[in-house]
């Protein structure tokens, strides 16, 4: 398996790999179920694909001023709290294959005098870093806040976004002017259906 992601990193090229690939389960012969492609034309095929895809919700864009939110809280196993406030709206939109890159910000804070959440101080500070990115991360240019979770001494800022290359920068922006109060971590990957936000999906 990690012999064909080599291999289709050096020849779709590292960037097609990430933007064209949505998941990879590699078979044996036995185990083929549909029609096979001939590797001299998987990138063009994988290209046509993304642009027929692209095509269909080109131009959607959703505006989240007036959006609904519900705030949902809960407890963990070791008896720690979970607090979220996700964007209800979003949740049951259509068209969320429009915006298929999931952006998520983790903030590590110390909440051991109070159970895992951040104290006044922090809480500010938490507030106004998510301020700022959604400053910077405008959802008519295509990036929606769909929530937060606070959790076991973290908050997670969760984004939806039609782009990758912004968030990153904007994250990498963060983690400098921040380093000396939180040790700030992201992560970027795709998820055209949104899968990662089932379970608020299911409250």
């Amino acid at each position: 398996t990690n012999g064909v992601y080599i291999f289709l990193d050096n020849y779709l090229g590292e960037l097609h790999s990430v933007t064209l690939i949505d998941n990879m389960k590699v078979v044996g012969s036995n185990e083929i179920l549909e029609e096979l492609i001939p590797i001299e034309k998987l990138k063009d095929y994988l290209i046509w694909r993304e642009k027929e895809f692209v095509e269909k919700y080109e131009g959607i864009r959703h505006n989240t001023e007036k959006d609904n939110y519900s705030g949902f809280e809960s407890s963990t196993k070791d008896g720690g709290v979970v607090i979220g406030l996700m964007n209800a709206d979003l949740l049951q939109w259509d068209n969320k294959a429009s915006h298929p890159w999931m952006f998520i910000i983790t903030i590590p804070f110390d909440g051991s005098n109070s159970n895992g959440m951040p104290d006044k101080e922090t809480y500010q500070l938490l507030n106004e870093i998510e301020d700022q990115i959604v400053l910077e991360l405008k959802d008519l240019e295509g990036y929606l806040n769909v929530g937060r979770e606070t959790l076991a001494n973290k908050r997670e800022i969760f984004f939806a976004c039609k782009d990758f290359r912004k968030p990153s920068k904007i994250a990498d922006e963060l983690i400098k002017k921040y380093s000396g109060s939180f040790d700030i971590n992201y992560e970027i990957y795709k998820d055209k259906y949104w899968q990662s936000f089932r379970y608020y999906e299911q409250k």
